[in-house]
């Protein structure tokens, strides 16, 4: 019997993952307990992690925030009925996978629950007062040429809109640092090309395109703060600054004193992203943008207390005929570029553009990495008023979009998926039909068992059974 591993290169032949943004509980979960030690010395960071986690979880903390001394876990599970005990499981973990609390020995052997130190200190700084103000804005003067809200708007879009135009390779690419492409290349959203050298658009940029923009902006920041360390600032201190700002008052300036030198780099950085507004570089006010505020508002299904796309601009401007027919009321170029990554774009006028959902343009968009799911929210997102009016044989639909559409756009996806990938390994060339039927009956009993073919006495199982499979066949073979 001969036994070989399937060929790795098959296993491309798999669809590409969809781009995973991940929340500040999943995004803290993956970094080292000594970096969540350091990050718990900021007051906004706990509390931001705190308002995170589960309601349960926020419960437990309450109760143990004032206690100085292990509290057995038994008690702490008594303190939930047995009804309830799914949920109470489910917040013990999210503290222990976050640091929030550590087991401690209790005298007389008992496993017991106690608060991290740096995390208590902080979350009552947070929530009770005292502690270093991180802003002296009562002390700033009134500003001269204050910022309205609906110009911070404008001007965080067209900040914003300076990178997802690079990306789509428009001709709108001017303010666009060189920083930023780097932050861009690092996160497998661009890549370069092997014959010119140039920045190309990834699997992974494509999905991102179609994200709403608190979640474009929140997975760049990511990146960023994964190469914090390359331009020697902290990724704790700039991540409990970037909180910092998700708490602070749309509309109202705050002042630069009293911030250090990597701070100050920092903030130069987020104002190129539009995440602030300074007039000067020198100026010693800021005023954050919604960019800023709407960080905090990643959380799947949920949308941001303070959308961005609420003035006239980015109102919904799409309508979709049940002849997959696309009219998207829009002079921006850019959104007509993310329209041309799912669509045959057909006509252009000068405040209309023509388009056509079609097999060939939804599979193109597929290829590069798009979900259906993904194409479809985004018409939904984006959708014209008028289509909200709009009802198919009287009923109202679930979806904005016509059925038909819908129905026809996950089709389209699911002729691509009509194949599944199993990495395993192959067992053939049996000496004789009971070594075979052996084998097979043995992997079948564990639940290994693949595929299995008794004309060309074959058999298939998974890589994770390999090795019981293996053991077994050379114990029985000796």
């Amino acid at each position: 019997m001969s036994e070989s591993s399937k060929s790795s290169k098959s296993l491309n032949l798999n669809p590409s993952p969809t781009l995973q943004c991940k929340n500040l509980h999943e995004y803290l979960k993956s970094r080292t307990p000594q970096f969540l030690e350091t990050l718990y010395n900021y007051p906004t960071i706990c509390l931001a992690v705190y308002r995170e986690l589960p309601e349960l979880a926020r419960h437990f903390v309450i109760r143990l925030l004032f206690v100085e001394q292990p509290v057995p876990q038994a008690v702490v599970a008594s303190w939930v009925s047995a009804t309830h005990a799914k949920e109470q499981s489910k917040s013990c973990e999210a503290l222990s996978e976050l640091s929030v609390w550590q087991e401690a020995p209790i005298p007389g052997g008992l496993p017991g629950w106690i608060l991290a130190q740096s995390f208590k200190k902080n979350l009552k700084v947070a929530l009770l007062g005292g502690g270093r103000p991180w802003s002296m804005s009562s002390s700033l003067e009134p500003d001269g040429k204050a910022r309205d809200v609906a110009f911070l708007d404008s001007y965080a879009l067209e900040r914003w809109e300076c990178v997802l135009h690079y990306m789509v390779g428009s001709a709108q690419t001017e303010g666009i640092s060189a920083d930023a492409v780097r932050i861009l290349l690092h996160a497998g959203l661009m890549t370069r090309d092997a014959e010119d050298g140039s920045a190309v658009i990834t699997r992974a940029g494509f999905q991102f395109l179609l994200l709403s923009t608190a979640k474009q902006v929140w997975l760049f920041l990511q990146h960023y703060l994964h190469t914090a360390e390359k331009r020697s600032l902290s990724a704790a201190e700039c991540l409990a600054f970037l909180y910092q700002l998700s708490f602070s008052t749309l509309g109202k300036d705050y002042s630069t004193e009293g911030m250090s030198n990597n701070m100050l780099v920092f903030l130069q950085h987020l104002r190129e992203f539009g995440l602030v507004y300074q007039r000067k570089r020198k100026a010693g006010r800021f005023y954050p943008t919604r960019l800023a505020l709407n960080i905090t508002c990643v959380r799947d299904g949920s949308a941001p207390a303070v959308p961005l796309e609420g003035g006239p601009r980015t109102r919904g401007y799409i309508v979709v005929e049940t002849n997959y027919r696309v009219y998207a009321y829009t002079q921006t170029s850019l959104q007509v570029a993310l329209l041309g990554l799912f669509t045959e774009l057909l006509y252009r006028f000068p405040n209309l553009v023509v388009g056509v959902l079609t097999r060939e343009s939804v599979r193109q968009a597929l290829r590069g990495g798009i979900t259906a799911d993904q194409i479809i929210h985004y018409l939904e997102q984006h959708s014209h008023p008028q289509m909200m009016k709009s009802e198919s044989a009287g009923i109202r639909a679930t979806s904005l979009l016509p059925p038909t559409v819908v129905d026809q756009v996950r089709l389209w996806e699911a002729e691509r998926n009509r194949f599944t990938y199993t990495e395993g390994v192959v067992y053939n060339q049996f000496m004789s039909q009971a070594d075979f039927t052996l084998v097979r009956d043995y992997a079948r009993a564990q639940g290994v068992l693949t595929w299995q073919s008794e004309r060309t006495r074959t058999v298939l199982v998974t890589r994770a059974g390999h090795e019981l499979v293996r053991r077994y066949w050379r114990k029985h073979s000796s």
